[in-house]
């Protein structure tokens, strides 16, 4: 019996090797498709006029991200619970600094970045981060609790109308959608009364539709996305070029590099719109390769979170579903933004648009998950974690 168990603690593998893989592969098409999306814009860029230029500086963001996950890779997650606090207000200290004039760097109309010289630092992405902690902290520190309006429900609520306020003043109405979804996604999979869940769902639905009628800025983008074709030099420009590209893509693409699209004609080509310059170069299969390697990830995530709850990790469970839930949510976000099934939100495609603190972000958060994947093998194995 004893030589049986040992030979089936040895057959489980350090880490999970699929998911491994698939981050892999992701990262080798972003780093494919950056260099594709970009070679126009860095050309005719008066300042760099380098086709590499683009592809140069994801590469060093890609071995900075690389660098900080393995590291990352190394903290216990018993660590990033007792934490979980601190790393929020951490958050929102950032958020703040964000919207200081001098600090906050403005792009588009928009103060969402702090130049940090290497790259320029996106407080929200470490929000959506900070948001995966502590909303499974608090759940698995709540559990008893979570029946109570008062006692369970309304500090979290407090804590996402602040996270909700900063965000809107720089404004990122599509970072704080996300961040919504992973905090409400968390409390749904730790059991949050119903009632007050589907009341949650309610409120929030109301504030969207609200904070776009206030919003003329935000109403321009709905008009634009009800209908491209009614002003597709205005409003709907975005949008109805990126759905050229979809469309000239048909089954198989046009091929590597052979874009039209990206020669001027769709904005932002290589980062939140890189998924229509894929869809024109490898067309319907490339999105389902793509599609497919994402909806693997967020699989593992879950099976993961599934893992840690047998072995009654909590936390790690909570952690690792809700790094699986923003994966999602974004990926679902940006690629129905790209189709035109929703409004222009500025959402990157993670792990593979452009973006220094993106990239980061999200690549300490796919370490975060492969680390409680590891703890789940050792505790299997007999080990102490």
């Amino acid at each position: 019996m004893i030589v049986h168990s040992a030979r089936r603690y040895t057959a489980i593998k350090p880490f999970d090797e699929a998911l491994a893989w698939a981050l892999a592969l992701l990262l080798s098409i972003s780093l494919v498709m950056v260099y594709s999306a970009s070679i126009a814009y860095a050309e005719a860029d008066v300042a760099t006029q380098n086709r590499y230029f683009y592809l140069i500086r994801h590469i060093i963001f890609m071995v900075i991200g690389l660098s900080a996950s393995y590291v990352m890779f190394q903290v216990p997650t018993r660590i990033w619970q007792k934490y979980a606090g601190k790393l929020f207000l951490l958050g929102i200290v950032l958020l703040v600094l964000v919207l200081i004039p001098g600090i906050g760097r403005v792009v588009n109309g928009s103060r969402r970045w702090i130049n940090l010289f290497v790259l320029n630092l996106q407080p929200s992405e470490i929000m959506k981060f900070a948001t995966v902690i502590y909303a499974a902290d608090y759940t698995v520190r709540k559990t008893h609790k979570l029946h109570s309006l008062k006692e369970g429900f309304a500090p979290m609520f407090a804590a996402m109308v602040m996270v909700a306020f900063l965000l809107l003043r720089e404004p990122d109405f599509g970072a704080l959608m996300v961040v919504m979804s992973i905090a409400m996604g968390v409390l749904f999979l730790g059991g949050i009364n119903m009632r007050i869940f589907s009341g949650l769902a309610v409120m929030a639905a109301v504030a969207i539709v609200l904070l776009i009628i206030s919003s003329p800025y935000r109403l321009k983008r709905v008009l634009g996305f009800m209908d491209p074709w009614d002003d597709p030099y205005g409003k709907g420009y975005q949008l109805s070029h990126s759905l050229i590209a979809i469309g000239r893509g048909e089954w198989y693409g046009v091929g590597l590099g052979s874009s039209i699209e990206k020669l001027f004609y769709l904005p932002e080509a290589h980062t939140d719109f890189i998924m229509a310059v894929i869809s024109e170069e490898f067309g319907f299969v490339g999105i389902c390769v793509v599609i497919g390697l994402y909806a693997w990830v967020v699989r593992r995530a879950f099976h993961i979170g599934v893992e840690s709850k047998k072995l009654e990790r909590f936390f790690q469970a909570l952690v690792a579903q809700g790094m699986g839930i923003w994966l999602g949510i974004q990926v679902f976000f940006n690629i129905g933004v790209n189709m035109g099934l929703l409004p222009t939100k500025g959402l990157t495609l993670p792990l593979m648009s452009f973006g220094g603190s993106a990239m980061l972000m999200n690549l300490i958060a796919m370490a975060v998950l492969l680390r409680v994947d590891y703890e789940n093998r050792r505790i299997m194995r007999g080990y102490k974690v």
